[in-house]
């Protein structure tokens, strides 16, 4: 599991900080961004085999970067997990459309992200 990438994207400093807490306490390199923007320029730049993206985000959306993300053949592997404090039927549709791996509402807990980051990457 040592060195896996993975990228935190929130613009919510708490979530982004404890969610890269947990994940390097199980010894996962974690990057961060704040916005969509940043997002997929990190997503470019690092090449993280995860990315934990939060939905509502200034810049570019959860939901646009996911689909940029998919456009792309150099990235397009990236596995994507949405992260949102809307848990509707429509939203989960949305995001499924775009590409996204999985979507989890908003609260989560920090063992409920390292099943599901052990589960896509394994370890």
């Amino acid at each position: 599991m040592t060195g896996r990438k993975v990228l935190v994207v929130d613009d919510e400093p708490f979530i982004c900080r404890s969610l890269s807490f947990v994940l390097r306490k199980e010894h996962y390199e974690v990057f961060e961004a704040r916005n969509g923007e940043e997002a997929l320029a990190m997503i470019r730049r690092h090449r993280p085999e995860l990315v934990f993206l939060d939905v509502m985000m200034p810049k570019l959306s959860g939901f646009e970067v996911t689909e940029q993300v998919r456009a792309d053949p150099e990235i397009a592997a990236t596995k994507i997990i949405l992260l949102t404090a809307k848990g509707q039927d429509a939203d989960r549709e949305i995001g499924r459309q775009k590409g996204a791996d999985d979507y989890l509402t908003k609260p989560f807990s920090p063992t409920r992200i390292l099943e599901r980051a052990r589960q896509i990457l394994g370890g």
